[in-house]
């Protein structure tokens, strides 16, 4: 994992570099038991928001990460760098799993980043993930991959395809 300097560290702000260090580590090594500790993580009200769900509140984060465990093999985040700013950091991920229903042999991957604030105990008070549903899942399924890959070439400027970054 790699990251940018902080800023130096005020008093009353909360060191936003090492706030974020921790939370990379728990991502990458959560486990459903692990679950139970995201009160140490999140303030009781932090709101957590991805391309599929919009809730607040540990208890509605933590079924979140449950749900992710019940329906995926091997679920797993590796997170990439992270920067730090303020009371804010970004960090860049990679989500490898694969389906439990559906092509269950083919190992899947997800690059996405997440957007996080920090309250002045350096716990997540917003959790906002970017992905990109189309390229990363959409387009991966049988049916609906056609018309998402279809899509995207109909919208996009004729250019030479640049490789997918690896996972």
């Amino acid at each position: 994992m790699t990251h940018l300097p902080d800023s130096p560290h005020l008093p009353g702000v909360p060191d936003a570099h090492a706030a974020a260090a921790r939370l990379a580590q728990l991502y990458e090594q959560l486990t459903p038991a692990r679950l139970a500790q995201l009160d140490d993580y999140y303030a009781p009200e932090a709101r957590f928001k991805d391309p599929f769900n919009d809730v607040q509140g540990v208890p509605a984060i933590r079924a979140i990460f449950a749900h992710m465990f019940e329906s995926l093999e091997q679920p797993r985040f590796v997170v990439t760098q992270h920067v730090a700013q303020g009371q804010q950091a970004f960090l860049q991920w990679e989500f490898h799993f694969r389906m439990k229903r559906w092509r269950a042999q083919v190992p899947q991957c997800i690059h996405g980043g997440t957007l996080v604030h920090f309250d002045a105990q350096g716990r997540v008070t917003l959790h906002r993930d970017y992905w990109d549903t189309a390229e990363e899942l959409y387009e991966k399924l049988p049916v609906l991959g056609r018309l998402m890959r279809w899509l995207r070439q109909a919208g996009s400027t004729p250019l030479p395809p640049s490789p997918s970054p690896p996972c």
